[in-house]
Formats: structure tokens, C-alpha cells, sequence
């Protein structure tokens, strides 16, 4: 918990930048303005916007939000050292980073002699100067300077001696703040921890004019601020920045959800809460960490990319409990097994139905959906047993949580039938060429005692089952027009017995506010996923009249 007088961290984002080089990943100019506002709204105090002049959709994200700023964060241009045998001043990519319009500006040089010669194929020399003509040249039209030394711990372990005059020119230059890059992801947190301690130690010293940058007529009056960007190519980039931090760094930089190049960047959704929470640090205010877990799906929404469900703290997993003993334990003492409160990031706790499940799995799942069955626990033995039966025929609860609410209304006698299958067909055409095949579909329910018959075509056997029903049904439930089909997932459970082989469907449904899940299991898949598909609408039908009961109730 922090308090007013916990020391301060800066954080640094650069989702829309660094994180936008992960493979795979890509953003339009409006899915970039609607993140960095979502990250505004998070209270990140500095969030790199991209490389003005490198491509046009940064161009015009720099514009629009010289038009429509942002409230609280400081957006911030990136931009590289001038090329070597020129002047910044003549630089045509520094035009474009003053065109951008912004307070700050992130310079990143060459730390490791051996990228000035064999990338740059320049000297050691003409890069110091790079880095000193970029940031006075920066520094002159009224810019404030970040400067991130690339390559830093690699040039440091390589030959520290240059990679220290890489660091003086960027001070005397007017540089801020410096920030110790970790770019190929391959350092450990004891080397980083001992090389952060050495840098601020140094820069320290410089400060106080013992020889270095301070002793210079052109030196600034206070002592730059130290930084830390890792990489996650050796699974340490979170490890290596809170080592950074405990070592001196007062600046993180990192992504949301961890994206990036290769293998991705520290991940500010584990970053945060660790130094907030664990460390004492002072990031964001105690209701902006709420909103984390929030931002952390909105963010993968808007990139495209399906959540990690196991990440920490925001993932969906992250606070969920499958084992019997685990769920004993948590429901009398959450410390047992939660290393913090979910609702501190803004997640939930949650209670997984498996086979692995016990009583108080049931008990703690089902008070969960509003079912008490404390003082039922023969019918929740009756349960428990059911659904250990089911997953041994190959049916997954965890995964489908409104078929098990439906198991339990079936095994208390309360089950509501909205409608009774009476039977299907499905016809498919298989055109040459043609990637998809059109389905026609019959089906025939009852309603109140009424047959149906109902029959739609459909891009494969699935659809057209699923718009026969709807079309059956609407009628009498005209909710029904609100439900979307919006995910489907199949698996083979034993793929030894070839086309015998049992097939396990999982299909997600949604009404604009609410997603279920229900499944299906059968040797024949069209029947699994009708059985999905039927109860998917089922527990839709269910939730609306929870609903309707709900607000007959309260007037």
C-alpha cells in the first residue's frame, strides 16, 4: 500500500510504439488515439506516441492530438540520433519531430562500441557527437530530452569506459533523463541491479564535479534522473525493472499486456502492481489501479489479440481456484492462496467447476449464480457427482459455466424448459472451389405444447442450424433476436479412433451486455454443437427472464 510519502516512480509507456513491433500487431490511427487516451485515463505520466516522420499514420496521430490533447499524460516523440557526417540542424526526421508538436522528445543512441562500428560503420568518435548535437540541437528549439541509451548493458559489460562517455554527452547535452536500455533482453537482474548502482553512482559523482560533465561550463545544475527499458527475450524484462528500480531508476518504461518485438517488452500490467502494491512505490492513485485489469483487455481488444487468460493480476486466471482444498481454504481466508485483493487491480476472484472439483467448489460457484445450496447438500452431492461423470465422458465445465448453471437448475428440479427438441436435419452442397459450403438446415421444437417446423440456409452446417432454430423461436421469444453466436471452438478428445473420434464444442453466446459459454459432446459434431447451440439460447432465454423477475420485483 502506498502512502503520501512513498517514494515516486514515473512510468513510461510505449504500446504504441515499441509495443506496435510486435509480429502480428497493427493499428490504425484511430486505435492508437483511442488507446493513448485509455492509458491517459490510467494516469501513465508519459506515453510514447511513435516515430514522427518514419510513417505517415504517426504524422497524423502527432497532429490529432495537437488538436484534441491529452488531459493528464505527456505524449512523446521518438526519434533516433542524427546520421553520422551531418548536422542535426539540417536532419530533415528532426523537422518532423518538431513538427509533431511535443513537450518531450525520446532520443535514443548507440551505447555498444560495436554497434557504432559495425551498424552505424562510423567512429566512436562521430557518435558522441551525435548524441551531443541531437539533443543541444532538441534542446535549442525548446524541446526537454529522454535520452535512451540502446544497447546499454550489453555496450556497458562490452567496454564501460565508452559506454560512460556515451551517458556524459547526453548530460552535457541536456538530456534529463537517461534510460538504461536492456535491448537484446539477454541480461539478468543481478548484473542489472550492480549496473544501475554503477551508473548512478557515476552520474552522481559527475553532478558533484568530480571530473566528469560538472566540471564543464556547460554543465546543468541538478543530477539527471536514471531509467530502465528491458526486454523479455530471457523472461526477466518485469525481474530486470523492479531490480532497475531498487538499484536507483526512478523511470520504467514498458507495454501494456507486455507486447513487443520478439519476445515483448516488461509488462506494465504486472510492473504496476508489483511496485505499487509489493514494493511501496507510488505509480498511479489506488483508483486507477483498479481500472488496470480493464485497460489491459481494452487494450487486446483493440489490437486484436485474444487476452492472456493466465496473465498476472489481469488475467482471467489470475485469481481463479479449481482444487477442492484451494477453494476451502480461499473461501475462509483469501490470504490462503491470493497474494493480494483481485479488486485492487480490478479483477475477481473466481471458483473453477472441474472434475478436479469438490463440495465446496459447488457451493462457492453456485452462490456465485445466486443458487444457495449450503442447506442442500445432497443435491450439491448429486451435482458434484454429475459433473465428475460428464467430464469423464469428455464435457469441460470450467470453460462452460452457463451449461453447469443449467446442470445445477436440472439436478434442483427447477430447470425452466422453454422449448423441447424434437429433432433436426442438416442438407450440405460441397461447391468445387468454393471454401465454404452452403447448409439447409430443418428443425423441429415445441413451444407450449406447439410444434415447429423450421428450416435456414447458412455458410456451413452450424449456421444454418443455428438460424432455424432463432427463426423457430423468435416468435415466442422475441429476445432471442438480441443473441449473437460470437465464438466457436472445437477439439477432438481422441483422435486415435479416427472418424469415430468424440468431438467437444464450446460456444460462446452474447446479448450486447453479457457472454456464456455452454458445450457440447458427441461422436458426431453436428450434434455437439447443437447441443452447445441449443443451450446457449437457453441460458440466454433464462438470464432475460432472471431479469424480467428482477425488475417485477423491486416495483
Amino acid at each position: 500500500m502506498t502512502t503520501n510519502s512513498s517514494p515516486q516512480l514515473w512510468l513510461y509507456d510505449t504500446t504504441l510504439r515499441d509495443g506496435t513491433q510486435r509480429e502480428g500487431l497493427s493499428v490504425s490511427i484511430e486505435d492508437k488515439l483511442r488507446i493513448a487516451k485509455r492509458l491517459d485515463q490510467l494516469g501513465i505520466p508519459f506515453i510514447e506516441g511513435g516515430w514522427p516522420g518514419a510513417n505517415p499514420k504517426d504524422v497524423q496521430f502527432f497532429w490529432q492530438l495537437q488538436e484534441d490533447p491529452l488531459k493528464f499524460a505527456e505524449i512523446v516523440a521518438f526519434c533516433s540520433t542524427r546520421r553520422p557526417n551531418t548536422t542535426a540542424a539540417t536532419e530533415p526526421m528532426l523537422q518532423a519531430i518538431l513538427a509533431a508538436g511535443t513537450r518531450w522528445v525520446t532520443i535514443f543512441g548507440k551505447s555498444w562500441d560495436l554497434h557504432v562500428t559495425a551498424s552505424l560503420k562510423t567512429t566512436l568518435e562521430e557518435n558522441l557527437a551525435m548524441i551531443r548535437d541531437t539533443i543541444e540541437y532538441l534542446r535549442s528549439q525548446g524541446r526537454r530530452i529522454i535520452y535512451d541509451a540502446e544497447h546499454w548493458f550489453d555496450g556497458y559489460k562490452h567496454n564501460p569506459d565508452y559506454a560512460l562517455q556515451t551517458l556524459e554527452a547526453a548530460i552535457a547535452s541536456g538530456a534529463e533523463w537517461l534510460v538504461l536500455c536492456d535491448t537484446n533482453g539477454g541480461t539478468l537482474p543481478h548484473e542489472i541491479s550492480q549496473i544501475v548502482q554503477d551508473v548512478v553512482k557515476v552520474t552522481g559523482e559527475w553532478g558533484l564535479g568530480t571530473g566528469g560533465w560538472g566540471t564543464r561550463k556547460d554543465s546543468r545544475s541538478s543530477i539527471p534522473q536514471i531509467g530502465i527499458h528491458t526486454h523479455n527475450d530471457s523472461e526477466m524484462a518485469v525481474a530486470n525493472a523492479i531490480a532497475a528500480v531498487m538499484a536507483g531508476a526512478k523511470m520504467v518504461q514498458g507495454t501494456i499486456n507486455g507486447y513487443g518485438e520478439r519476445c515483448g517488452n516488461a509488462n506494465l500490467c504486472s510492473l504496476i502492481p508489483n511496485l505499487q502494491l509489493k514494493a511501496g512505490y507510488s505509480c498511479i492513485t489506488e483508483d486507477q489501479l483498479t481500472q488496470l485489469t480493464e485497460a489491459s483487455r481494452f487494450v487486446s481488444e483493440v489490437v486484436n489479440l485474444a487476452p492472456d487468460e493466465h496473465a498476472p493480476f489481469v488475467g482471467r486466471s489470475a485469481f481463479a481456484h479449481k482444487g477442492g482444498i484451494h477453494v476451502s481454504a480461499v473461501e475462509r481466508n483469501p490470504l490462503t492462496y491470493e497474494h493480494i485483493q483481485p479488486e485492487q487491480v480490478g479483477n475477481h476472484r473466481r471458483i473453477v467447476i472441474s472434475e478436479q472439483s469438490g463440495l465446496s467448489n459447488v457451493l462457492a460457484k453456485a452462490r456465485s449464480f445466486g443458487i444457495e445450496l449450503d442447506q442442500l447438500k445432497t443435491e450439491a452431492k448429486q451435482i458434484l457427482q454429475r459433473l465428475k461423470d460428464l467430464e469423464s465422458e469428455g464435457f469441460q465445465f470450467e470453460a462452460a459455466e452457463a451449461s453447469f448453471v443449467l446442470l445445477m437448475h436440472e439436478a434442483l428440479g427447477d430447470r425452466q424448459q422453454f422449448f423441447e427438441i424434437k429433432g433436426f436435419q442438416v442438407h450440405c452442397d460441397l461447391i468445387e472451389g468454393k471454401e465454404t459450403s452452403n447448409a439447409l438446415a430443418t428443425v423441429k421444437v415445441a413451444v407450449d405444447g406447439k410444434n415447429i417446423l423450421e428450416a435456414a440456409e447458412g455458410n456451413g452446417p452450424v449456421a444454418a442450424l443455428d438460424a432455424a432454430l432463432r427463426r423457430a423461436l423468435v416468435n415466442f421469444y422475441p429476445q432471442i433476436a438480441t443473441f449473437d453466436l460470437t465464438d466457436y471452438k472445437v477439439r477432438i478428445l481422441n483422435g486415435h479412433t479416427g472418424t469415430a473420434a468424440k468431438t467437444r464444442v464450446l460456444v460462446e453466446s452474447g446479448n450486447g451486455y453479457q457472454r456464456w459459454t455452454t458445450v457440447g459432446v458427441s461422436t458426431n459434431i453436428l450434434e455437439a454443437s447443437y447441443q452447445a447451440v441449443v443451450e446457449g439460447l437457453e441460458y440466454g432465454l433464462l438470464l432475460h427472464s432472471q431479469a424480467e423477475a428482477a425488475v417485477k420485483a423491486s416495483s
